[in-house]
């Protein structure tokens, strides 16, 4: 074995090998990944010994030992760049490179176990870095992706082909986020999400209003009197009605699933004969032509949006917040005057309030002496007031409308959307 002398007064020689430190024991199998070069010193003046090697000193010992592994690492650096030497390491500080046999892996060796996953993997969080993930219901180029855009700037926006989907998505940890319809101005209430929401266990954390600009749209070189159909969502197809007619358009008018999807099934298909109800960035998507622009019945046309997430926000007080509420009543007559004299007497304005049938118990039979037995039907109610559930307020309200109901959820508390509001326009 070569020696190594270093400028100091010691006369080192360096034994270089390839394996694990000393001290470890390992006799027949030694784990050589990832290799290293460890080196031992040997001081030929001194005889003292320090845990089983050489030096004159221990301080000395690991500062010549130190010294050399830098010295032998970045000379094999420079020779694997230059290609010299059968392993890579042709000299050490000028001297020619000691005869090394390199050690080759085994495939016995054991392979390193995977890593197991965890909740960063499943949903890494926005603040390391990673972009928002928000489910829509819909293709790009709708009308929900533009919310989500509006709601999360900068997201990554993940398209669902149902609403259903779209809620899935978030509890599975697929998106962080789901901003999907719940009303329109024109249209009215998407009751589906209503149900939906019920039906799941996400939280409203937003809402965002978002004005809607209707386009008819059509392939390059369609004249409208070509045209037998017009397809689109069903909000945007009641939302467009009376313009359409007024057009003197004598079509039929088919519900598809979204707005932008029926631009791009027109665009798919090569439908000369069909028209779309859709943006103005879904006919840039899809390659379609605009043949009239701003076909909503009312300019005022907004679509209000909500935000769902796994998890609730803490409500606050420094800004105006809206909670949205579910409850069935119990049986008796004036519970609904009773549910919502909780809210007036406290001044709490209400902004919506909504029935749909009580899917459990549809029916409610109800004996009368003299007509017999009537059928009712039971309801539930969902219910919007301006108040945040950190103002006291608000919690004894709901501490006396739990006192007339049968079941009561709070869906949400959240910032409410003070955006002010300009008519639509194609660039919304």
């Amino acid at each position: 074995m070569k020696s190594i002398t270093s400028s100091s007064s010691l006369d080192l020689k360096s034994m270089i090998r390839i394996g694990s430190p000393p001290g470890f024991g390992l006799t027949h199998h030694r784990v050589v990944v990832p290799r290293r070069l460890f080196i031992q010193c040997v001081n030929a003046n001194s005889n003292s010994t320090y845990g089983g090697h050489v030096g004159r000193a221990r301080h000395e010992w690991q500062s010549a030992c130190a010294i050399l592994a830098s010295k032998v690492v970045s000379q094999q650096q420079d020779t694997e760049k230059s290609g010299g030497g059968a392993d890579g390491l042709s000299a050490v500080n000028g001297h020619p490179t000691i005869g090394l046999v390199p050690v080759k892996e085994s495939s016995s060796y054991p392979a390193p176990l995977p890593k197991p996953l965890s909740i960063a993997d499943l949903s890494p969080a926005p603040m390391h870095g990673s972009p928002l993930r928000v489910a829509y219901q819909g293709v790009p180029g709708a009308y929900s992706e533009a919310a989500a855009g509006k709601a999360y700037p900068n997201c990554e926006a993940i398209p669902c082909d149902q609403f259903e989907v779209a809620f899935q998505a978030v509890e599975l940890w697929i998106a962080d986020r789901a901003v999907l319809p719940v009303e329109n101005s024109l249209g009215g209430s998407i009751h589906r999400n209503y149900d939906l929401l019920l039906r799941h266990r996400l939280h409203i954390v937003g809402e965002v209003q978002l004005p809607v600009h209707h386009c008819l749209l059509a392939l390059p070189g369609v004249r409208k009197d070509y045209l037998t159909r017009v397809i689109s969502h069903p909000q945007a197809l009641s939302q467009c009605e009376h313009t359409l007619t007024k057009m003197g358009l004598n079509v039929a008018r088919e519900a598809v699933d979204d707005t932008a999807g029926a631009a791009e099934y027109i665009a798919l298909n090569n439908l000369r004969d069909t028209a779309a109800i859709a943006s103005a960035r879904a006919a840039e998507l899809y390659g379609m032509q605009i043949l009239a622009d701003g076909i909503q019945d009312d300019s005022g046309n907004v679509t209000r949006f909500v935000m769902l997430a796994r998890e609730p926000i803490i409500p606050r007080t420094d800004r105006p917040f809206k909670t949205s509420i579910v409850f069935a009543h119990d049986k008796g007559t004036s519970v609904l005057f009773k549910v919502l004299s909780a809210f007036a007497f406290r001044n709490i304005s209400l902004t919506k309030i909504e029935s749909r049938p009580h899917r459990n118990r549809p029916i409610r039979l109800v004996d009368d002496a003299n007509v017999g037995t009537a059928k009712h039907f039971e309801y539930m109610f969902y219910v919007d007031f301006e108040a945040s559930l950190a103002e006291a307020r608000a919690q004894n309200a709901l501490a006396e409308v739990q006192e007339f109901t049968s079941f009561l959820r709070v869906l949400g508390s959240y910032p409410m959307d003070m955006t002010p509001w300009t008519p639509s326009s194609r660039h919304d």
